[in-house]
Parts: C-alpha cells; sequence; structure tokens
C-alpha cells in the first residue's frame, strides 16, 4: 500500500491522458528511444564523440530513477541545459530540449505514458524519489 506522501508526491502525473502521452512519445520520443521505450543498443556506452545513445524508458533503464521534476526539466530543457543548470557543462549530452515543440502539458502527459508502462514496484520507487506535496 502505498503512503500518502508517496501518491501525492507523484501528482504532477497523475490524471493525464496517457493515449495522447503515446502519441506524442510515437511522435517526438520513439525515433531515438525506441517504440517500445527500449532505447538504443550499448545505451551506456559513449560514441566516438563523447554522447551517449538514448537510454531505455521501459522498466530496464534508468529513467524511473530520477523524480518528477528532473525528468520534466531534462525533456523541456534537454540534456546539456539542464546539466548547465546544475553547473555541469562538460558533459555532451545528445537529448534535445522540446521547450517551444511540446507544451508543459505535452510533456507531462508523456512522462505519464512512459511512467504508465512500468510496473507497479517500479511505479512505486519512482514516486518515492518525489518530495511530498
Amino acid at each position: 500500500m502505498f503512503s500518502a506522501t508517496v501518491t501525492v508526491a507523484g501528482h504532477k502525473l497523475e490524471g493525464r491522458d496517457t493515449a495522447t502521452g503515446r502519441l506524442l512519445y510515437t511522435e517526438h520520443c520513439a525515433s531515438c528511444h525506441g517504440a517500445n521505450l527500449e532505447g538504443q543498443a550499448e545505451w551506456r556506452t559513449p560514441d566516438e564523440n563523447g554522447v551517449l545513445p538514448a537510454p531505455p524508458h521501459d522498466a530496464t533503464g534508468h529513467t524511473w530513477h530520477h523524480d518528477n521534476a528532473l525528468l520534466f526539466e531534462y525533456t523541456k530543457l534537454g540534456g546539456k541545459g539542464t546539466l548547465a543548470a546544475r553547473g555541469i557543462t562538460d558533459f555532451n549530452s545528445g537529448m534535445p530540449g522540446f521547450d517551444g515543440v511540446m507544451s508543459d502539458d505535452e510533456i507531462w502527459e508523456v512522462l505519464a505514458f512512459i511512467r504508465s508502462t512500468w510496473p507497479d514496484d517500479v511505479q512505486a520507487a519512482q514516486s518515492s524519489r518525489n518530495p511530498p506535496h
């Protein structure tokens, strides 16, 4: 059973239209992260330019290891922008930002879709990474 803190912490993803999120994911994300959220091969090994391939968004990847705010920011600002905001300027990220491509609500729809594909225990683990509201 989920605690009130965990349930409330995932509020940004609650009540979202995951069917719309799936369509947006297919349109904007699947070309890199895979139609089945499987990511690219050798996603933990940087290419010749030091860029990591797109990771999976299914339960085998690390997406669920991050809180909602970071996932949102990474999607909106891209890897370079998100890391630069944290003072990390020497990491070459291949993740583009979708600010101006998708609205904030559309980004949340995509994140809700991705989360909806995870098993209950993975969803609970990810929810526990969010601060209580």
